[in-house]
């Protein structure tokens, strides 16, 4: 029974990714919201108990990345959609969300089949920029000239290069807990946590800014160490 574990997971991941589309297309953008929580909290443990549990599979890779698709693809694109509808008086404009979608998948296959993401990530991962996306609502609230067609299709353009950039992020996956190789990812943690708990929801962009700083730094020091045991 264990090996269905792990892919039981991953299909609650898609199931709350297709909720969440259907009440982002009604404009709950609350419920959209935890609806994305949960898929990202299933995203996390599907893996882990993978691992855990030795039964990583062929079909269960595959699985999570078209779970992704609709969680972390095609429901930002729904938000950005419905935010693009709500900004613009043309009748077309708004599909041009759905450009993250696109860029989403091509993200994920590109990470399926790239050796060099076995441990780290090469452009943002999808939950990070999903959350960022799903930002966008509350932080209108507040600031309405977030709302702006040309800076919604400015961030439809920034996410999609983002996705399939050559940036280089770490991952939290970690091979020790030792302070000293895992400063920066400690930091970004205890960083962005505070701004959460700060400013909610007005955090989650500064928090995608803060991991790329930081997987700089990170990716430096590992680079100087290399050369200094050289």
């Amino acid at each position: 029974m264990k090996k269905y574990i792990p892919n039981s997971i991953t299909s609650l991941n898609l199931f709350s990714g297709c909720i969440g589309v259907l009440m982002a297309l009604k404009g709950d953008f609350q419920a959209a919201f935890y609806c994305v929580l949960a898929s990202g909290i299933f995203d996390f443990f599907d893996g882990m108990s993978a691992r855990a549990l030795h039964v990583k599979s062929l079909i269960g890779k595959e699985l999570d990345s078209l779970a992704d698709v609709i969680s972390f693809g095609f429901l930002p694109g729904t938000v950005m959609y419905m935010l693009l509808k709500d900004a613009s008086s043309h009748a077309y404009l708004p599909y041009l969300g759905f450009v993250m979608t696109v860029f989403s998948a091509l993200r994920l296959a590109k990470f399926n089949i790239d050796t060099r993401q076995t441990t780290d990530f090469i452009g943002v991962n999808t939950p990070m920029n999903t959350f960022v996306i799903i930002s966008l609502p509350f932080i209108a609230e507040q600031y309405p000239q977030v709302k702006q067609e040309f800076i919604l299709l400015a961030i439809v353009a920034m996410s999609s290069f983002l996705l399939v950039s050559e940036i280089k992020l770490f991952s939290m996956k970690l091979s020790s807990l030792a302070w000293a190789p895992n400063k920066f990812k400690y930091l970004f943690l205890l960083v962005s946590l505070g701004l959460i708990i700060a400013l909610q929801f007005l955090s989650l962009p500064i928090v995608l800014l803060l991991y790329i700083l930081f997987s700089y730094l990170h990716f430096a020091q590992e680079k100087h160490q290399d050369r200094v045991e050289a």
